[in-house]
């Protein structure tokens, strides 16, 4: 029974898709089906009445001559050619004709064309023009009815014209419903399928964001460290060789560690496949407890860093406490970068209540505050990762001279999304 279903399933597509191209073919086809299974017979026979039904039944019905039985035929059943499209325009025709063939007491087999002008006006027609239409189709019932009254009961001929009129009108807002719930489906399933694509293209948009945040904060650090340490180096060179040498390894080292962290994002942006055959060496993410060896790093670089905890930071979630690494990172970096060695940092992370602040403030140069904000890639990266947790991130001159940059997380925040 599936496969069959199956069948008929496709068959019915391509008949569908067919028709969208040459819609013309099946209102052909639907007016050749008419003409030879009730046209034919009348035009062989000589009309309904004869030979069909009881003899007063016959009596009481006209002989239309040949011409004019095909000039009927044809006002019956060629309107059916615009069924379709004008559905209105088609069973008011076919009633017209219908009306004059039935007003002189004739009956043919093509009166059926009426019928399926009411179910084509059902299905393809406007909703409103509906009641016109079956008062216009009550009119050719009582009409047929009054006629035939001398051989069959006016009731009987009413119950079956009208019953036959009911059904074809119920068919077709029948399967008009159901094509409508068909588009509807069709459509929700095209709007679901470009909602979907849009989820994939915003989250993949992010995840390029948020890679190209870890680049820039890895990069951009270690590499205003190598450069610091270069410039160093080569000014120690001549005077004091061994401060050079020094430089010179803690370059390799800082670059070490960049390289590091490097293959540890790009790894975890590689396929499964890939990861298979040549796993990466990864390592845990950055947090507070990497602080002191970051605060190290730019000591070595020339600034002056005076680091202190309140509370217990260590107990943090482990996002957090990237966050809370790459924010003091990036200040550290604009610092060295903008305001040069020998600039004095007081770096603080305290933990009160339900908030955690991180605050960094050096006594830098006057006009480091405009250099500070010339690029402004790293304030809106620490924004950032400050509003995934509640917080903000606040930077400006600070009293007296330098600059101070505040980040306040809320500590609810991180609770409630674990």
């Amino acid at each position: 029974m599936g496969p069959l279903l199956a069948r008929f399933s496709r068959g019915g597509q391509r008949l569908r898709q067919a028709d969208r191209a040459r819609p013309w073919v099946l209102d052909t086809a639907v007016v050749v089906l008419v003409f030879l299974m009730f046209c034919l017979p009348d035009l062989l026979h000589g009309g309904a009445g004869d030979g069909d039904g009881p003899r007063r039944f016959r009596l009481a019905l006209t002989r239309l001559p040949l011409t004019g039985m095909l000039f009927v035929q044809a006002g019956l059943v060629l309107p059916l050619l615009w069924r379709r499209r004008r559905p209105m325009a088609a069973f008011g025709v076919i009633a017209v004709v219908f009306v004059v063939q039935w007003s002189v007491g004739a009956a043919l087999r093509a009166d059926v064309a009426l019928f399926i002008a009411l179910y084509s006006l059902a299905l393809h027609g406007r909703l409103r023009q509906l009641p016109w239409a079956c008062a216009v189709m009550a009119a050719c019932v009582m009409l047929v009815a009054l006629r035939v009254s001398s051989a069959v009961s006016v009731w009987d001929a009413l119950f079956f014209l009208f019953s036959t009129a009911i059904a074809a009108l119920a068919l077709g807002l029948v399967v008009r419903t159901r094509r409508a719930q068909l588009a509807g489906l069709r459509e929700r399933a095209a709007r679901l399928e470009t909602e979907r694509d849009q989820r994939s293209r915003l989250a993949a948009a992010t995840e390029r964001a948020r890679v190209a945040r870890e680049m820039h904060d890895i990069v951009g650090h270690n590499l205003a460290v190598i450069i610091t340490l270069a410039d160093a180096g080569a000014y120690a060179t001549d005077t004091a060789p061994e401060r050079g040498r020094e430089a010179l390894e803690l370059i390799g080292d800082t670059g070490r560690t960049a390289l590091g962290e490097l293959r540890r994002v790009l790894g975890v942006l590689r396929e499964a496949s890939d990861a298979a055959t040549s796993a990466p060496a990864l390592s845990p993410q950055p947090g507070v407890a990497d602080i002191q060896a970051l605060c190290d790093g730019v000591r070595a670089a020339g600034l002056e860093v005076v680091y202190r905890t309140v509370g217990d930071v260590d107990a943090l979630d482990r996002g957090m406490q990237l966050t809370v690494y790459r924010i003091v990172q990036e200040a550290l970096t604009n610092t060295l970068k903008h305001a040069g060695a020998g600039t004095r940092v007081r770096l603080s992370v305290i933990r009160q209540d339900d908030w955690l602040v991180v605050r960094i403030r050096d006594n830098g140069r006057v006009g480091h505050s405009a250099s500070w904000n010339e690029e402004g890639h790293g304030l809106v990266g620490m924004r950032e990762r400050a509003a995934l947790y509640g917080g903000d991130v606040t930077a400006g001159p600070a009293a007296g001279s330098g600059w101070l940059v505040e980040a306040t997380l809320d500590l609810a925040h991180e609770a409630g999304t674990r």
